[in-house]
């Protein structure tokens, strides 16, 4: 591996040379008032004879900017959002670098703080290899959990059990500020149900991360960047929320800068009961069993949620930062369930029935601390970065069933009753430790590399006792569902990159290596699983300017998806003793080659963003159902062949006035799936599409209106498909005491549509089921701002972009 790298690293800097016809421009724009970076802002080199535009770009998230032009004399412009305009005349002539050091903008003569602006500001920014969605200014997902806010994202799918997915792709890596999260859960659903909406400043999408970025996640990386705001003096913002049927959100941000340091805290705080419902008809062709199983479910849980983030930025210099942050997550649910299980006769007549109630308490704690130094060795831009983070969290979870049973007659059979309790405790500690390294050359190349480890163990155990009448009805351990499961994976890593222009043509490349060892222990059959492999993971990605605001792009990657803990164990799932799910620890990673093709066309009232990309996936994780001889369902994951999915995304943004914006996009897709490897006959494919609106209109003097809806077609697996759903959620918000508050309506899903169904099929057995979570949820929020509240930094923390390895504090 060090070879490779070495040889990688001599091959990137052999190019530093090249193309050193064109001249490198930098600098770095900060506000005159506050001295803190301005990110975003735009640079653009004029002809001095009608100030057209000859070249340009947009400064970092610390303000930085740089670029290359032709050497001659230009009309430098700075511009900014609230800012007024700079000038200056810029000579490139006999020059390779021009270093125009800090420039201070200074805030234009309308206070931004002290007036509404009357015009619509886009949530939607794209970069070279990732959109970014500013949902801090969201009215649809006001109230809102983490998971209710991705829904209204383009892109992204949540299924019936909390998967996320993009693209129609699963698989996909959730980030919590830069880093991997550990929360207690099974799913990703239990992880983002503990964040409010409230809470979240950004969320970045990255469809086809480079080298740079960790290779896990097949279907790319979700990013979900929380508030933390920076500027000098106190200041803070308060908010509030009630929503129908018992759900209440409150939250408080505080922050206080002085010249040296920057502290921040913030406390969010959620109450909210939910209903789930589920239906389930079976159709088995089994001999000797009821030939038709109905189901019927309802269930509600209470969740409360505490979410507490603190932490500071020291300047040590001018060139030296050092960032600390420590959070808490805690949670406590309670939650009630009833089963009406019917096994049915051929003519539909009935053979017997169970009612099973459920009680679920499940109470976690999560505590998260890091630290990060980031040092400018130079101001030519040279610079490392550094940070160690480490979590902690636990989990208890105690599960209380009552299974009654009931003959052909609906006459209950007392001696059939069962009753049965399962502990389901967890723990698992996360390391991350990194250092990275930047160094731009004069001829505008940049060189990256960096390492990182990640080191996580889980221990999880299931205690599982079971009462009847042979044991007069006193629960006694069950040895054959009760068990004990200890993982833990180390990946270490290191990458390199280089990057540069010629002319109109861009390109990047690197090459990113991991090394992962795994070992898995279960107790029940003393089984010791040890899993090593390493991969390298190239990149490549390629641009051309094709004119002003118009360009194209082509890329490459090699991703890797790791089986998840849930996955892996091999834990019996007893909700429904006709259900059964349980984990595979010897799951292999799924690999994928993702290609990408994109084009993307500005107007002045249509910016237009379309990209066609294809996906070679082997090992493909998927979820499999078996049938047993005595009509129980057994769903697990096992590994299949390969999948192929290839597709156009299509995003439109469109201004039709002033005062409305619009944002339309599309993905259509075929998917192919093959799992001959597993069983005969288990492969499928389909055509589907996925259709995402997001309308803002502000009436001036008034308020501010948003409309968000979206259509997903099927979803094809191995053993049937998602059928189609669609929902449309709106809400406004209006300015009040003095534009320092806002109060805001919205309702989710107005029309009740988003009701998951799935069919299954298989040589033994036709199922379709449905589920319908609580959706349609109406909510009143109120939000009020104090000490000149402000975050200019778009979704970042700190001094450092998320850039896959990288996190802020």
């Amino acid at each position: 591996m060090k070879q490779i790298v070495l040889l990688v690293s001599l091959i990137f800097l052999s190019l530093t040379g090249t193309f050193a016809q064109e001249v490198l421009v930098k600098g770095k724009i900060q506000d005159s008032e506050q001295r803190t970076p301005l990110e975003f802002a735009n640079v653009a080199l004029l002809e001095p004879a009608d100030s057209s535009l000859v070249f340009g770009g947009m400064s970092d998230l610390d303000g930085t900017f740089e670029f290359t032009g032709d050497p001659s004399t230009y009309l430098l412009r700075v511009g900014f959002i609230g800012y007024e305009d700079y000038y200056q005349e810029v000579n490139l002539e006999d020059r390779k670098t021009v270093n125009l050091g800090t420039i201070s903008l200074a805030p234009g003569a309308t206070n931004l703080d002290e007036v509404t602006v009357e015009g619509v500001t886009s949530m939607f920014e794209t970069d070279i290899d990732k959109r970014r969605y500013d949902v801090e200014n969201s009215i649809v997902a006001e109230g809102a959990t983490a998971t209710e806010l991705l829904e209204t994202l383009p892109s992204i799918q949540v299924d019936e059990e909390g998967g996320i997915s993009m693209r129609g792709s699963g698989e996909v890596l959730i980030y919590i500020n830069g880093r991997p999260s550990n929360l207690s859960g099974d799913d990703a659903e239990s992880i983002l149900a503990q964040f409010p909406a409230n809470s979240i400043k950004s969320v970045e999408l990255i469809t086809n991360p480079s080298s740079r970025y960790d290779a896990a996640g097949v279907g790319g990386i979700i990013n979900i960047i929380l508030k933390k705001n920076q500027r000098t003096g106190f200041n803070g913002q308060a908010n509030v929320a009630v929503g129908t049927r018992d759900k209440y959100n409150a939250g408080l941000n505080l922050n206080y800068g002085a010249e040296k340091i920057n502290y921040f805290v913030s406390y969010s705080y959620q109450d909210r009961r939910t209903f789930r419902e589920s239906e389930a008809y079976r159709v088995n062709f089994l001999p000797g069993v009821s030939p038709i199983l109905d189901q019927y479910s309802y269930g509600e849980s209470f969740d409360a949620t505490h979410l507490v983030r603190g932490g500071l930025d020291y300047t040590l210099s001018d060139r030296k930062t050092l960032s600390f942050y420590m959070q808490g997550n805690f949670r406590d649910r309670t939650a009630g369930n009833e089963l009406d299980q019917r096994n049915l006769n051929g003519d539909e007549s009935l053979s017997n029935q169970v009612i099973r109630t459920e009680e679920d308490q499940r109470i976690s704690t999560n505590l998260e601390t890091g630290l990060s130094y980031d040092y400018r060795i130079d101001t030519a831009g040279q610079r490392l970065f550094a940070s160690l983070s480490f979590s902690r969290d636990e989990r208890t979870q105690t599960e209380f069933f009552q299974q009654d049973y009931f003959d052909e007659s609906s006459q209950e059979v007392p001696g059939n009753f069962l009753s049965q309790i399962n502990d389901r405790p967890q723990t698992s500690n996360l390391w991350i430790a990194q250092v990275d390294y930047e160094k731009p050359f004069d001829d505008g190349g940049r060189f990256e590399a960096g390492v990182k480890g990640t080191f996580s163990q889980w221990s999880r155990a299931q205690e599982f006792s079971q009462g009847d009448a042979a044991s007069g009805f006193d629960p006694i351990r069950v040895d054959s569902i009760s068990d004990g499961f200890d993982f833990k994976e180390d990946v270490y890593a290191l990458y390199a990159s280089y990057r540069n222009s010629l002319n109109k043509f861009g390109y990047q490349f690197g090459l990113r290596g991991e090394y992962t060892e795994t070992i898995s222990y279960q107790e029940r059959l003393a089984n010791t699983v040890v899993n090593n492999y390493g991969n390298l993971f190239p990149s490549l990605f390629l641009s051309y300017e094709l004119g002003e605001e118009k360009s194209i792009t082509a890329n490459y990657s090699r991703r890797i998806s790791r089986p998840s803990l849930w996955s892996l164990s091999p834990f019996y799932r007893v909700r429904d003793m006709q259900n059964f799910s349980i984990g595979n620890p010897y799951l292999q990673p799924e690999l994928t080659d993702s290609y990408e093709l994109g084009y993307a066309n500005g107007w002045e009232k249509l910016l237009l963003n379309a990209t066609v990309y294809h996906r070679y996936s082997t090992n493909v994780l998927t979820r499999v159902i078996r049938l047993t001889d005595d009509n129980l369902a057994i769903q697990t994951r096992e590994n299949a062949n390969f999948r192929k999915s290839t597709g156009l995304e299509v995003i439109n943004q469109i201004q039709p006035l002033d005062w409305w914006d619009v944002t339309l996009s599309a993905n259509f897709f075929y998917s192919e799936v093959f799992g001959e490897n597993i069983e005969e006959g288990l492969s499928n494919s389909n055509f589907s599409w996925t259709v995402s609106l997001l309308s803002n209109m502000v009436i001036p003097d008034w308020f501010s209106i948003q409309i968000q809806g979206n259509y997903r077609g099927p979803i094809v697996f191995p053993q049937g498909e998602i059928e189609p759903l669609w929902g449309i959620n709106a809400g406004i918000r209006r300015a009040v005491l003095n534009d320092k508050g806002t109060i805001s309506l919205n309702v989710s899903d107005i029309f009740n549509t988003r009701v998951f169904k799935i069919n299954n099929s298989d040589a033994r057995f036709v199922q379709d089921r449905l589920f319908n979570w609580e959706t349609q949820i109406g909510t009143l929020s109120f939000t009020y701002r104090f000490g000149g509240f402000k975050d200019r930094n778009n979704g970042r923390e700190g001094g450092r972009e998320f850039d896959g390895e990288d996190s802020d504090f």
